[in-house]
């Protein structure tokens, strides 16, 4: 059985590499994740999660994160990767979003934002803050990567 992650963070990166798995792979080094493996998270952040800048991951170990990536080889294009998180005014109990795919930053920015306001209004939870982060990456050549997640971790580990 897991334990519950009670700390997080926001991380993003973007790269250019020689295959989609390389580029994915420099972005999540660039990220700071990159020498852990990686669990896909759907979009729950634990009630009271305490957030950090900077979370430091020891090699290997296995890490919660919710994120969103994108991939392309063609020159000229630019693609965006973006997490937002809607906490709760009541418990820190929070929605994760995200949002990746042919866009500015800014663009994808906003429709995550507005993508955790609308999950916590179905949910009839009022909202205390929208925590976000959001990166772009127009590709030159090869392929190009954008990565944003809110990686989790326990607070007792650090």
């Amino acid at each position: 059985m897991f334990e519950t992650p009670d700390i997080y963070t926001l991380a993003s990166g973007l790269s250019e590499g020689t295959s989609k798995l390389g580029a994915f792979d420099i972005a999540i080094l660039k990220a700071g994740i990159g020498n852990t493996n990686l669990i896909k998270l759907s979009s729950i952040l634990p009630p009271n999660s305490t957030f950090t800048d900077k979370i430091i991951y020891p090699k290997g170990v296995l890490v919660p994160v919710a994120y969103g990536y994108a991939v392309s080889n063609k020159r000229g294009e630019t693609i965006s990767a973006s997490v937002a998180i809607a906490i709760s005014k009541q418990d820190g109990f929070g929605v994760i979003m995200e949002y990746s795919g042919v866009a500015s930053a800014k663009d994808a920015e906003e429709t995550v934002k507005k993508m955790a306001e609308d999950a916590m209004n179905y949910r009839n939870i009022e909202i205390k803050e929208i925590k976000s982060i959001a990166i772009e990456h127009t590709v030159t050549g090869g392929w190009g990567c954008v990565f944003a997640g809110v990686p989790m971790w326990y607070s007792k580990l650090l």
